[in-house]
C-alpha cells in the first residue's frame, strides 16, 4: 500500500458516509432517489472467537455496527460468534469458499496453507502493535499480504491488535530452557513453530477448549492473549504462574478477511464504509485493551497468580530459532522472503527508533513511577 492510503480510505468512508446519508433527502418531487438506488445487501460474518471475549471479538461488531450507520442501514451485517455458523479455525476457508462473506480471525491459524501467513498476525520477535501498523498502511506490507490473499479468493483489511501478549499459564514453574523439554502447550503460529524445537509438545486448539483442557491435564501451559482476556477463561484458576513475555506475539494483529466476489459486487460507497470501519475496529481494539489490561493484572496478583519473567536462555534459544526458521523458509520460497525482507527492513527501522527516545522514556518512567 502507498505512503498516506489509509488516511485516504478513511476520509474516502467518512465523505462515503456523507454520501449515503444524503441519499435520504427528497428531491424536487420529494422522491428519495438516493435510497431508492443504493442496494440493501446483508451478509454474514464468522468469527474465529466466542461472544465472551468481548474486546477481541468485539471487533467484529464495531465493524458491523458502523458499516450500518454509514449506510443508512441497506448494508448490515451479521456477526456470528466462534463456532455458531462455521468452526472457529476455518473461517478464512469459508470465505474463500463463499460459504459466508466476511470472516474475523487471525492468521497464523491458517498458517499450514502458507508460512507467509504468520507476517500478517505476528511472528516472534516481530513488530510491536504500532509498527504492525505502520508496516502494513504505511510500508509495503498490506500490498504484499493482499498478493498472497488473492490466491485465496480473499481481500484482507486490518482488524485489530491485542497489543504485546503474555507468555501464558502453566501448571508448574519453569525455570530454564531445560523445564519446557516435554511440557504440553496450547500455542498456534510460528510461536509453535519454535516452541516444538525447543522440546515441547505444541497443540492448537481454540479459545473455549483451553480451560477444560488445562483443568484435565490434557495441557500443562496455554497462551492465549493477555491479563483480561485470561481473566474470562478462568485460566487463573487452573493454572497459578504466569509467564511474560509472549515474544511470540510482540504485536498480533486480527484481519477481516471478504470474499473477493462478494467484494467485487458492492458499491464504491459501500467498500469505502467497509474499509473505514475496520479502520475504527483496529485502532479500537489495541485501545480498549490498554484500559482493561491493567486492573485486570492487579486483580489476578491479588488473587494469587505468580507473575514469571521467562529466563534468559529460554529468550536467547527462542529468538535464535525463531530466525534460523525465517531464514530457511525464506530460502525455501520466493514468496515468503518477498514478504519477509520487506518485513525485516521495515523490523530494522523500527527497533533503531522506538529504541531510542521510546525505549529511553519508558526506562526511566517506570523506574521511577511515583516520584
Amino acid at each position: 500500500m502507498k505512503r498516506r492510503k489509509f488516511i485516504r480510505n478513511v476520509s474516502a468512508g467518512i465523505a462515503g458516509s456523507a454520501v449515503l446519508a444524503g441519499c435520504g433527502e427528497s428531491g424536487a418531487d420529494g422522491s428519495t432517489p438516493g435510497v431508492q438506488t443504493s442496494p440493501r445487501i446483508q451478509w454474514r460474518l464468522a468469527s474465529s472467537f466466542s461472544q465472551s471475549l468481548d474486546t477481541i471479538f468485539g471487533a467484529a461488531d464495531v465493524l458491523a455496527n458502523r458499516v450500518a450507520e454509514l449506510t443508512d442501514d441497506r448494508f448490515t451485517i451479521r456477526v456470528h460468534s466462534a463456532g455458531e455458523i462455521v468452526p472457529p479455525l476455518q473461517v478464512l476457508d469459508n470465505v474463500q469458499t463463499g460459504t459466508i462473506q466476511i470472516g474475523h480471525s487471525a492468521s497464523y491459524y491458517y498458517v499450514g496453507k502458507n508460512p507467509a501467513f504468520a507476517f500478517d498476525t505476528c511472528v516472534p520477535f516481530g513488530l510491536s502493535a504500532r509498527q504492525l501498523n505502520g508496516w502494513l498502511y504505511y510500508g509495503e506490507g498490506l500490498t504484499l499480504l493482499r498478493e498472497l490473499f488473492s490466491d485465496f479468493g480473499i481481500i484482507n483489511l486490518p482488524g485489530g491488535n491485542t497489543g504485546v501478549q503474555m507468555g501464558g499459564w502453566f501448571r508448574r514453574e519453569i525455570n530454564s530452557l531445560r523445564d519446557l523439554r516435554g511440557v504440553k502447550m496450547r500455542i498456534p503460529g510460528m510461536g509453535g513453530d519454535v516452541m516444538d524445537r525447543l522440546g515441547v509438545s505444541v497443540q492448537v486448539i481454540p479459545s473455549n477448549e483451553i480451560y477444560p483442557a488445562l483443568e484435565r491435564g490434557v495441557i500443562d501451559a496455554s497462551e492465549w492473549v493477555g491479563p483480561y482476556d485470561d481473566e474470562k477463561l478462568g485460566l487463573n484458576k487452573v493454572a497459578s504462574h504466569y509467564y511474560y513475555p509472549g515474544w511470540w506475539e510482540p504485536g498480533p494483529g486480527l484481519s477481516f478477511y471478504i470474499n473477493r466476489n462478494a467484494w467485487d459486487k458492492l458499491p464504491s460507497t459501500y467498500k469505502a464504509a467497509l474499509s473505514a470501519a475496520a479502520a475504527e475496529a483496529n485502532v479500537g481494539m489495541m485501545a480498549s485493551y490498554d484500559a482493561k489490561n491493567p486492573p485486570a493484572l492487579k486483580r489476578l496478583v491479588a488473587g494469587g497468580t505468580q507473575l514469571h519473567r521467562f529466563s534468559t536462555d529460554i529468550m536467547e534459544a527462542a529468538k535464535r530459532e525463531s530466525f534460523d526458521l525465517m531464514n530457511t523458509r525464506a530460502a525455501e520460497d520466493a514468496g515468503y522472503r518477498k514478504i519477509f525482507e520487506s518485513f525485516s527492513e521495515f523490523r530494522e527501522g523500527a527497533y533503531a527508533w522506538f529504541g531510542t527516545a521510546e525505549r529511553a522514556f519508558s526506562e526511566f518512567a517506570n523506574a521511577n513511577l511515583n516520584t
